[in-house]
């Protein structure tokens, strides 16, 4: 009888080391110079710079891409998703108003195949060179039998640092303040399970279909990815009195919003105040899906939102647009009302 070995039981430590070895050159493009390890460690460590804050805080998250993956194996194409899982984490610490400094990744598959895997990374480097954070360190977990062939799961860990004195909790939000909504580039990572009901189970669509009102095909469409708003407040931080930030994910503005609001205030939203990408409405039609379930499950064409002084709200509007991120005043914080009104 042939002995029994860990690759006769699917797991293949040289190819691992090979994938890590076609990986290492592109993280390290991420490293800043806080950064003092190196890859292959048991650990990741990394020099807080205590001279630029007084007092910091380090502020942390963690998500992942949800079944928007099934899309990148229909496509078979994984360059993108790592910007998903990194735009999902950073964009949820960004809302404290801190500054991403790391980001550490964990890839999970029956059977690592390199190539494949260093496509997610190719990704998870892209967005982190988005967010000026550093790709520092992860797990890539080869789990046989335990993945269908082809598949993986992703998640991720960002940690940020903001000065304590500068910490955005929505607590100084008040009456009359302007709600911006700066546009998303689609459905970002969320309601892929309605998504692929309404495409493939009921509309048995192809991944590869045109759709003329999307100018591209359906895939294409669907693996757009997250958009990173780092940039967009980084623009504006110094300039700008920002009392609270929203990250709207899963909920959609109806259940993200008032995660920043303080008892007695509410918001009104003005439906028709930015254009909705054509996307939404084709999942409304096709899915014969309501108004109410569209707005609680999805992100409606506005990715993220600043609550600032109505007084401000113009001057933020285009500094956004000299960063390259369209935006609109889409409603304004009322007392008396409970969280969110459309108009």
């Amino acid at each position: 009888m042939n002995s029994l070995t860990y690759k006769k039981a699917g797991v293949d430590i040289d190819e691992g080391d090979r994938f890590v070895r076609l990986i290492s050159p592109m993280v390290k493009k991420t490293f800043r110079t806080e950064v003092i390890t190196d890859i292959g460690s048991f650990n990741a460590l990394f020099r807080l710079d205590t001279k630029k804050y007084k007092k910091p805080i380090l502020v942390s998250g963690t998500d992942g891409v949800g079944t928007k993956l099934k899309i990148a194996f229909m496509m078979d194409r994984h360059n993108t998703v790592g910007i998903d899982l990194v735009a999902m984490c950073v964009n949820d610490i960004l809302t404290s108003g801190s500054e991403p400094l790391f980001f550490l990744d964990y890839f999970a598959t029956g059977r690592l195949k390199p190539e494949k895997a260093a496509e997610v990374i190719e990704g998870i480097v892209d967005g982190c060179k988005q967010a000026g954070c550093s790709l520092i360190g992860g797990e890539t977990a080869e789990m046989p039998g335990f993945y269908p062939d082809g598949e993986y799961d992703l998640s991720g860990f960002a940690v940020g640092v903001v000065e304590k004195n500068r910490i955005i909790d929505g607590s100084k939000i008040k009456k009359d303040d302007a709600i911006i909504g700066v546009a998303s580039t689609g459905l970002h990572s969320n309601g892929y399970s309605l998504v692929r009901k309404v495409f493939f189970d009921i509309k048995k669509m192809n991944a590869d279909t045109y759709i003329s009102e999307l100018g591209t095909t359906l895939g294409e469409e669907l693996l757009k990815p997250t958009r990173i708003y780092v940039k967009a407040f980084n623009a504006i931080k110094n300039k700008i009195g920002v009392k609270g930030m929203a990250h709207i994910t899963g909920g959609g503005i109806t259940e993200n919003l008032p995660r920043i609001f303080q008892k007695g205030i509410g918001a009104v939203i003005k439906k028709s105040s930015w254009p909705v990408p054509p996307i939404f409405n084709l999942i409304k039609e096709m899915g014969n899906v309501s108004d109410n379930d569209m707005r609680q499950t999805f992100n409606m064409g506005i990715g993220y939102i600043i609550v600032t002084p109505e007084a401000e709200s113009k001057k933020t509007i285009s500094i956004l647009k000299k960063a390259g991120f369209d935006s609109s005043v889409i409603g304004n914080i009322e007392k008396g009302i409970k969280g969110i009104q459309y108009e």
